[in-house]
């Protein structure tokens, strides 16, 4: 595991790139740019065409890893869990194994009572297995709107953790403090981001296609940053 003594990896996200840039050219900008790896959502990964051996290859080509895969969401009831909801959950799996990615990014949009969400989480970290970490992300128009009732969720399943994310800690007014009794080390990723000085509506529109970069938006992303590092 990474520690603060050796700098974690810098990724560029998945949504970073949008939704319709090809797997050739996420490899090209994130090495161009300097990052360490690249993320993939299922949908990048069916769109590209070509196999795990192949996919890795050409991103060691160009120097950069497969270091994060994502997104797990429609798990919070049986409904919501439809035949191709199932398949993408079985892909997402399937890419973390084959990158060797330690954890998945998961959210839960749908709004259910904490003992649901918890149930169905337990649930879905236990179809992921145990070599595998679900990472699960709060969002204050989701159904997980905050840090404090993602820890909720996620506290009692051994490869369950949280990301931190720079746009969401800022929209749902989170504070240094609301780390507290949280272990440093089931905090697993940290997207680093930056906010408009006025919300938008609706806020996931906001969050999809209108973020700004870590220290150019009216959000403390260097006082977010100094609040994770200081447990660890």
């Amino acid at each position: 595991q990474l520690t603060m003594t050796a700098a974690p990896p810098l990724v560029v996200s998945s949504y970073t790139l949008g939704t319709e840039v090809g797997f050739f050219e996420r490899v090209r900008a994130a090495a161009g740019a300097g990052f360490d790896g690249m993320g993939l959502r299922a949908e990048n990964y069916w769109a590209a065409g070509i196999d795990d051996a192949t996919m890795l290859a050409i991103a060691d080509e160009h120097g950069v890893k497969i270091l994060e895969v994502e997104y797990l969401t429609g798990w919070g009831t049986a409904a919501d869990r439809d035949g191709a909801q199932q398949a993408k959950e079985r892909t997402v799996f399937h890419m973390a194994r084959s990158f060797g990615v330690r954890h998945l990014n998961a959210g839960l949009l749908e709004k259910l009572p904490l003992e649901e969400m918890i149930e169905a989480f337990a649930a879905l970290c236990e179809r992921a297995g145990p070599d595998l970490t679900v990472a699960l992300e709060f969002m204050p128009y989701s159904g997980v709107p905050d840090l404090a009732t993602a820890w909720q969720v996620v506290q009692a399943v051994p490869n369950g953790a949280l990301i931190v994310d720079g746009w969401h800690w800022a929209r749902a007014g989170q504070r240094a403090d609301d780390l507290d009794g949280i272990p440093a080390e089931r905090i697993v990723s940290v997207q680093l981001c930056d906010v408009r000085k006025e919300p938008m509506r609706p806020l996931r529109a906001e969050s999809l296609g209108h973020r700004l970069p870590p220290g150019h938006g009216d959000g403390d992303t260097v006082g977010m940053v100094r609040a994770l590092a200081g447990p660890g």
